[in-house]
C-alpha cells in the first residue's frame, strides 16, 4: 500500500523494524484469531486449565458468606452474611497467626529474596562455560527434593540425640542446640530450608535476564579500565533490575503465604506457639474440624491481602519510574 504515512480507513498501519511503514486490510478480530489459528490453539489448553482450576472453583467463595453445610450444599446452606469474617479477626489466635505469618515472611523478604540474585550474578562471573553448567546442575537438585525429605534431613541434622551438628556442637560447648524444639530458633530454621532448597532453582530466571546483556558493554568497560566488582555495579545490575523489580512484586504480594507442608512437617507441640501461621491455620480448621465457611473466610482474607499488596507494589514501582507488572 506505500509508505504513506497518512491513516486510511479500513486499513491497518504497520511499521516495520527497520522504520517502514505500510498499510494491511484490517478485517477485525474474528479474521485476525483465524489467520494466527495456530497460536491460538497452542493458547487453548493452558486457557482451559486456569478456566476450569483456577476461575470456576472461585464461585465456591460464596460459602465465606453462610453457615455451610455438606448435606445442605453450597446454595442451600443458610446466609450468615460476615459473620464468619467476624468470628476470624476476633479469634484470640488472629494476633499470633499474623505475627507468626509477617515474621517469617518479612525474614525470607530479607534473607531468602536476595540470594538467587547474589548467587545468579556470582554464577555470571564464572568463564568457564563447563564448570559453570556443573555448579548449575548441582544447585538445582535441591529444588526437586520433596519437604518430606528436607524435613527428615533437618531433624537427623538438628535432633539433640543423636543430630549429626547437635553432637558437634556438644563435643564443642558440651551442650545441645533445642532447635527443632524451640520456638526462637523455627522461623529462622524455615528460613534456612528456604535458602538451601530453593535458592538454585531461583537463579534461572536472573541467569535468563543476564543471557541478554550486550556484551560489547562490558568490552568497552574493560577498554576505560572497569574492574570486575565496577562493572557488575554499574552494567549488569542495572540490566535485570527490572526483572527484581518485578519479582519483588510477585513476593510482596504472598506475604501471607508461608507454604503450608513445609511447616506442618517441622512444627511440634513444643514449637507451635511460633510454627502455627494462617496455612497451617486453615487446614486445621477447614479439614481436620470441618469449618469450612470458616476457613474459606480466611483463605479470602489472605488472597484479598495479597492482591492489595500486589497493587501497592506495583503502583509505587510505577510511582518511582520503574516498570511493573503491567
Amino acid at each position: 500500500m506505500g509508505n504513506s504515512g497518512e491513516k486510511r480507513k479500513g486499513y491497518r498501519k504497520i511499521v516495520t523494524t527497520e522504520g517502514k511503514v505500510f498499510y494491511s486490510k484490517d478485517c477485525g478480530l474474528p479474521a485476525y484469531m483465524w489467520h494466527h489459528k495456530a497460536l491460538y490453539l497452542m493458547l487453548l489448553p493452558g486457557l482451559l486449565y486456569f478456566i476450569m482450576f483456577r476461575y470456576v472453583p472461585m464461585g465456591g467463595l460464596v460459602i465465606a458468606f453462610k453457615n455451610y453445610s455438606p448435606f445442605q450444599g453450597i446454595w442451600g446452606s443458610p446466609w450468615v452474611g460476615f459473620d464468619n469474617f467476624k468470628q476470624f479477626f476476633s479469634n484470640e489466635d488472629f494476633l499470633i497467626l499474623l505475627r507468626n505469618t509477617l515474621g517469617i515472611s518479612l525474614l525470607q523478604l530479607v534473607l531468602y529474596f536476595p540470594a538467587p540474585i547474589i548467587l545468579s550474578l556470582l554464577l555470571n562471573e564464572i568463564r568457564h562455560s563447563w564448570y559453570k553448567r556443573t555448579v548449575q546442575t548441582f544447585i538445582y537438585i535441591p529444588h526437586f527434593v520433596s519437604w518430606v525429605i528436607v524435613a527428615s534431613l533437618s531433624y537427623q541434622l538438628f535432633n539433640t540425640n543423636d543430630g549429626l551438628i547437635n553432637m558437634f556442637v556438644k563435643a564443642t560447648t558440651g551442650e545441645t542446640i533445642p532447635i527443632l524444639t524451640s520456638g526462637k530458633y523455627f522461623w529462622g530454621l524455615i528460613v534456612g530450608q528456604d535458602i538451601w532448597k530453593e535458592t538454585g532453582y531461583g537463579t534461572i530466571i536472573y541467569l535468563a535476564a543476564l543471557a541478554g546483556v550486550d556484551q560489547e558493554m562490558y568490552e568497552a568497560a574493560r577498554v576505560d579500565g572497569a574492574g570486575r566488582w565496577q562493572m557488575m555495579w554499574n552494567i549488569t545490575l542495572p540490566a535485570i533490575k527490572s526483572t527484581v523489580i518485578i519479582m519483588l512484586i510477585l513476593r510482596v504480594g504472598s506475604i501471607l503465604n508461608t507454604g503450608y507442608e513445609q511447616i506442618f512437617l517441622m512444627r511440634n507441640d513444643l514449637n507451635v506457639a511460633f510454627a502455627e501461621v494462617f496455612d497451617t491455620f486453615i487446614y486445621t480448621r477447614g479439614i481436620q474440624n470441618a469449618q469450612y465457611s470458616f476457613s474459606t473466610a480466611a483463605g479470602m482474607f489472605k488472597s484479598i491481602v495479597g492482591m492489595i499488596m500486589v497493587l501497592g507494589a506495583n503502583y509505587t514501582a510505577k510511582k518511582a519510574g520503574e516498570s511493573g507488572i503491567y
